[in-house]
């Protein structure tokens, strides 16, 4: 494998696609800030000297034996909307190949700010499941921990995270468990009762 350009890597039962580095967070907890052993608990390293083009994507994801996988991830390194078009581009081909598994995004889900328009329209046929990061439980503590670019990301998120559930059959909505106990209940709320999506805490992994 070419050091620098992992396009697909395995982890667990999931292939997932590393289709850029961009992001428009700076997370505290991200584990880009640790590079101890190459900057991915994935073992392989995930920072990418140039982005792949989308034939490229397409090209790593069909050289893999697709039965093996319960899930095809977009996430890699970065956030992944930033190639939304792309990605597209890639299942739209896939399903002309007669290629079936479950697709996913892992999104900070604020796309629709990065992009400038509604994006949440894009995903509909295409992908099985969305999960956003909700994070935290106010905007004031999102934006001192994730310390996104553009203003009002928190409540995008949550708008994203409504809007996208007319388009995906399952979205989901995701906090790391290094957060308070009351806090995690507080987004649990949020999730469950506000944007009426499914709730999970991740554990946290270091590298």
């Amino acid at each position: 494998m070419e050091k620098g350009f992992t396009i697909t890597y395995e982890y667990g039962d999931n292939l997932y696609v590393n289709p850029t580095n961009r992001c428009n967070f700076n997370c505290e907890f991200c584990l880009r800030h640790n590079q101890s052993s190459g900057g991915s608990i994935y073992t392989h390293n995930l920072w990418l000297k140039r982005e792949p083009t989308k034939e490229e994507l397409l090209a790593s994801i069909e050289s893999h034996d697709l039965s093996k996988y319960k899930q095809l991830v977009f996430v890699g390194f970065g956030e992944p909307v930033y190639r939304l078009e792309d990605i597209c581009w890639v299942i739209d081909r896939m399903k002309e190949h007669g290629t079936k598994i479950f697709t996913r995004m892992d999104t900070n889900g604020t796309g629709s700010l990065i992009h400038g328009r509604d994006i949440a329209p894009d995903f509909a046929g295409r992908f099985d499941m969305v999960s956003i990061s909700l994070n935290t439980d106010t905007a004031e503590k999102y934006d001192a921990l994730c310390h996104p670019q553009q203003p009002g990301a928190y409540e995008a998120m949550k708008a994203f995270a409504k809007e996208v559930q007319k388009y995906v059959p399952k979205v989901m909505m995701t906090v790391v468990d290094t957060i308070p106990k009351e806090e995690i209940e507080n987004c649990r709320r949020i999730c469950e009762d506000e944007i009426g999506a499914i709730y999970r805490v991740r554990e946290y992994i270091e590298d």
